[in-house]
């Protein structure tokens, strides 16, 4: 359950993910160590998945910024997402409600769809629009009263101060009572020895 300092240190990073932990915690009122700790906290529970490098790539001269929206064949937006996701120049990659995937990325040449193609297979896309870009801000901020509530995977209720966190296959799994984290842990092991 995350309270009212994690939130405040998660919109703290989100607005410099270099700023230092005793500047945090002055302004949070804690120590360096207590933030760190904190900070520790929510990369395990997975609510901090990584620090991350925001390049302004305009001043790299690294290709032409393009927005590129693909419509795919029924069932392939996951395929072409995870093509895309491989392809150097590719920064970001949404599938929308409608099953569209939309990316931005700095492309090596001006034929757009020739070099995807290299990469993404033509047969899974229908229709490709590109768009140049002139310019581009990415704001990751928390904003307002947002509050993140954390579900159990197996009933989805909200995982409060008596929540379970537990590690499976690498993979951070959160669950509201260790109730759930037994029941999830049994079948997640009867699926497995059906499976070999």
């Amino acid at each position: 359950m995350l309270d009212e300092i994690d939130l405040r240190i998660l919109r703290l990073l989100s607005e410099d993910a270099r700023r230092p932990y005793s500047e945090i915690g002055e302004r949070v009122d804690l120590s360096a160590p207590a933030v760190s700790d904190r900070v520790s906290k929510l990369e395990n529970q997975g609510i901090i998945r990584r620090f991350t490098l925001d390049l302004d790539r305009s001043q790299l001269r690294e290709g032409t910024p393009v927005l590129v929206t693909l419509s795919v064949s029924p069932g392939g937006a996951d395929e072409v997402r995870d093509a895309l996701s491989g392809i150097e120049g590719v920064e970001h990659v949404f599938i929308t409600a409608g099953g569209r995937v939309v990316f931005t990325a700095h492309a090596p040449t001006a034929d757009v769809g020739a070099w995807l193609f290299e990469h993404v297979d033509d047969g899974a896309v229908r229709e490709l629009d590109v768009e140049l870009l002139t310019g581009s801000d990415r704001t990751a901020r928390i904003r307002g009263e947002a509050a993140f509530a954390v579900s159990c995977v197996l009933c989805e209720n909200e995982v409060g101060a008596d929540g379970v966190s537990r590690r499976i296959d690498g993979e951070m799994k959160r669950f509201c009572c260790p109730s759930c984290e037994q029941l999830y842990v049994e079948k997640y092991e009867e699926l497995a020895e059906g499976a070999d």
